[in-house]
């Protein structure tokens, strides 16, 4: 297949046969992954990997673009000129995106056999929330993160677990299971008024995201946390296809 993008670039697709076995060598090692902003996941481990925020990068060079757009003349050649100028610094931050997200997954699959991450509505999330905090979630490329993840899981032999979105992650003590009423995306750190502990928040929310994971693997597709009456923790397990 053969296309041309809205940049002006030409791109060939092939499809092949591969009959390389590209499983890896099995390991011990699990993680569960907090997905975040101000960092753009943490894991249960205390891996903290930044936020590199492509589109801020470029932000007011592409304002500008779009703004000389909006000045043509509809149907001329300075028109389709600028429009193309846009059109690839939009490219740019997509590649961007999509490179530093490949190699993220890549080292993760690589350094890991069982992955446990949320299941998030990443569209609904942009969606519902003001355009400040949308921009800035979809400069995150969750979706792609996860979508990458669950390819890679299946080619490489390691195993991806979903958890539910609603699975109180932050809210609950990692240490004796206590649920906070409330936990506002502010609060970064906390302490459990029942046994004390000190949490940063999103390193908590990893590993109690890797415990809901490993829970699915032995009680099955429902996980109720210690100390709630009424939320619930679903998961779908993803294992690699033999």
């Amino acid at each position: 297949m053969v296309k041309l993008d809205p940049s002006g670039r030409w791109f060939v697709s092939l499809k092949i046969n591969d009959p390389i076995d590209h499983k890896l060598k099995p390991l011990d090692k699990k993680v569960g992954i907090d997905l975040g902003i101000s960092s753009l996941f943490t894991t249960s481990d205390g891996v903290k990997v930044s936020n590199p925020r492509h589109f801020n990068k470029v932000y007011k060079k592409l304002r500008l673009a779009q703004k000389s757009l909006s000045r043509k003349t509809k149907g001329s050649k300075n028109t389709e000129k600028a429009r193309v100028k846009v059109a690839k610094i939009q490219a740019k931050i997509a590649d961007c995106r999509r490179d530093h997200t490949h190699k993220l997954t890549t080292q993760l699959i690589r350094e890991n056999q069982t992955i446990v991450v949320e299941d998030l509505a990443v569209k609904n999330m942009v969606k519902n929330h003001p355009y400040g905090l949308a921009r800035a979630i979809s400069d995150t490329n969750w979706g792609e993160l996860v979508q990458q993840l669950t390819y890679k899981a299946e080619w490489y032999g390691r195993e991806l677990i979903k958890i539910d979105r609603w699975f109180p992650s932050s809210k609950r003590c990692s240490n004796c299971g206590y649920i906070a009423d409330k936990m506002p995306l502010n609060i970064r750190e906390w302490d459990c008024p029942k046994c004390n502990s000190h949490h940063d928040r999103d390193l908590n929310a990893s590993i109690n995201i890797l415990a809901a994971g490993l829970a699915v693997s032995v009680c099955g597709a429902t996980v109720r946390p210690e100390g709630s009456k009424s939320l619930k923790a679903g998961a779908k397990k993803q294992k690699p296809k033999s």
